[in-house]
């Protein structure tokens, strides 16, 4: 069922909203001649009216019932923010990508990015003379936090309103006016496709934002049998259901054939709640797949999901969802933790050598353990899914921005644990995604932060933030997420990649990148061509994998001492491809022979990885 506004050209437009408890709906034109045009109330609780005389630009609201004027809850642009109109788009546009397929999805490198912190400028334009370097590093595709008009301020001196990480978004299919107009992202877009970069935005279907929230006043989009924790859930398995998860299901078409999206990460999941026969995620995904095959090219749904359940990525046929991929957060706790040594919130699950086995042995180190931190089993197996189904990072906007001082991993590791995380998340067998900064060691935070103009919600996200750091033991008191301050901070230092250990770390990435890519054994990703295991006592872990002509082992030092592995008892054949300590890498020097072969000693050099090819 089609929804929201369509220019046609030529001054025709088609206004279409859903309110079924409305006696009467009209569209409220107010720029750039004040008029009101009456609604014909259609089919299922729609209102809708064909208008001449309105071109792109054009600022209207809905006025239900004679009453007060609202948005539109579909609003393609909010030029002015989330309380006032919204503005008619034309979305042609000339694209420049016709010879654009895609890239599979076991080929991706994210690099995910906020929009605001990514350029000293924080807009879409910003973004496309960095594509380049993003490039030359390896990346094929970015991911966008979301850009779906949020709350903010009036606009000050320092240029710093609308500060938001983008969940608090309340118009999912409004481009975020502080960041650009719907051309300046499909310029955005466009540019990505003609580099060969997929882009991936980060889509919230899971709950609206406080501030600018107006659905209610729509229609039932909310239901009071769920709580998310930012309130009431939306309404996907009650009654009218049908339409909310109609309008969720435009939008995402929206995306991907509006602006030309390769692939939706989808928010929190878990936060998703649907008891019916058939999930929304299900419908949603059916109907993307409808789409792909229209436009001949394969379109991506990636899930945020702490569930640890192979269901949402499971065929239909086999019970599952049918999305192509998910996010896998035991990855990063079990590294995290080995590395950092924190015990605190859900770490207290991990820290030890074989959690990390058998994160890259199984996926998910939870699947039905009984969980310290939850005080009950979860998760389940998923090694009847490929490594590639699997999303996974040593840093992401949720594990560095929710720590209470926004740390990077550079603030909490040695530079000797930087080059270690990044062997151990690029040659895993998963999709690998970094955190913009991280590839050269960015020592900026990334804090939370937020722009509300009520006094009574800026309170309320002030002691939420505190409440939610108590879990973690956290002391002291945090950013406030309120400041301009915050939000500075957290600008990029993107100069600083030439430099240093800084670019040492920037093209190591960049080597461990071209290895995944070119390496036969590491192009092979199934669980059955790799075998794991670990010394506890010694903190180390190895893996070998292979395809049928090639064979790769890597030797992973977790201790902060030299390790002594003894005699190799390996064969021989094996040759010295990459070791982290080499001083090319502003290590402090390597210890590993540059061969393997039985009989030689092993010495493994604190916090370092070495790679080894069969000859």
């Amino acid at each position: 069922m089609k929804i929201g506004t369509q220019y046609l050209g030529d001054g025709r437009c088609e206004f279409r909203v859903w309110a079924p408890n409305a006696e009467t709906a009209a569209v409220k034109i107010v720029s750039p001649q004040e008029r009101i045009l009456p609604m014909e109330q259609k089919e299922g609780g729609y209102w809708q009216l064909m208008a001449t005389d309105v071109e792109p630009g054009t600022q209207y609201f809905y006025q239900l019932n004679n009453g007060e004027s609202r948005p539109d809850p579909a609003s393609n642009y909010q030029p002015l923010g989330v309380h006032a109109a919204s503005q008619v788009i034309d979305h042609n546009f000339t694209w420049n990508d016709s010879n654009w397929s895609g890239i599979p999805l076991e080929n991706l490198i994210i690099y995910e990015l906020h929009v605001g912190t990514f350029t000293q400028e924080g807009t879409f334009e910003a973004i496309i003379p960095r594509l380049k370097d993003l490039k030359e590093l390896g990346v094929n595709a970015i991911e966008i936090m979301p850009i779906a008009q949020f709350p903010g301020d009036t606009p000050t001196d320092d240029g710093c309103a609308y500060r938001n990480w983008g969940y608090d978004g309340v118009y999912p299919f409004a481009v975020q006016n502080s960041y650009g107009s719907p051309e300046a992202l499909k310029r955005l877009v466009d540019a990505c496709h003609q580099q060969g970069v997929a882009v991936v935005l980060d889509v919230v279907y899971n709950h609206f934002g406080p501030e600018g929230n107006y659905m209610s006043h729509f229609g039932s989009y909310f239901t009071h049998a769920y709580r998310t924790p930012w309130g009431d859930a939306m309404n996907f398995d009650d009654g009218y259901s049908h339409h909310v998860r109609n309008y969720f299901i435009q939008n995402a078409l929206y995306w991907l054939r509006d602006y030309h999206i390769d692939i939706l990460r989808l928010d929190a999941i878990h936060a998703i709640y649907d008891l019916g026969a058939k999930h929304f995620l299900e419908e949603l995904a059916e109907n993307v797949a409808t789409l792909s095959k229209q436009q001949a090219r394969k379109l991506y749904l990636i899930a945020e999901s702490d569930l640890n359940d192979p269901r949402v990525v499971r065929p239909v046929e086999n019970g599952g969802y049918g999305l192509d991929a998910q996010w896998s957060d035991d990855f990063h706790h079990a590294l995290h933790a080995l590395l950092t040594g924190e015990q605190t919130g859900y770490y207290e699950d991990f820290g030890k050598c074989e959690h990390l086995a058998k994160a890259y042995r199984d996926t998910f180190v939870y699947d039905w353990k009984y969980s310290p931190h939850r005080k009950r089993f979860h998760g389940n197996s998923v090694r009847d899914r490929s490594p590639n189904q699997f999303v996974v990072c040593i840093q992401n906007h949720d594990q560095v921005g929710n720590r209470m001082l926004g740390e990077r991993l550079s603030h909490l590791v040695s530079f000797e644990a930087l080059k270690l995380a990044a062997g151990a998340l690029l040659l895993s067998p998963n999709i690998p995604l970094l955190f913009m900064g991280e590839e050269y060691g960015e020592e900026a935070p990334f804090l939370y932060f937020v722009s509300h103009s009520d006094p009574d919600l800026i309170r309320a996200v002030r002691q939420g933030r505190k409440q939610e750091f108590a879990a973690f033991h956290a002391q002291g008191e945090p950013p406030d997420p309120e400041s301009s301050e915050t939000f500075l901070k957290c600008k990029l230092n993107w100069e600083k990649r030439k430099e240093g250990k800084h670019q040492a770390l920037w093209s190591l990435y960049q080597h461990l990148i071209q290895l995944r890519n070119t390496i036969p054994a590491l192009v092979e990703r199934e669980r059955q061509n790799m075998e794991v295991d670990f010394l506890e006592d010694k903190k180390v872990i190895w893996w070998r994998r292979w395809n049928e002509n090639n064979q790769i082992l890597c030797l992973m030092n977790f201790n902060q001492n030299d390790v002594n592995l003894g005699s190799a008892m390996l064969g021989d054949g094996w040759r010295k491809i990459l070791d982290s300590a080499e001083e090319k890498w502003q290590g402090f020097g390597s210890q590993l022979p540059e061969e393997l072969s039985n009989g030689k000693q092993l010495i493994l050099p604190p916090q370092s990885f070495a790679v080894y090819q069969l000859s």
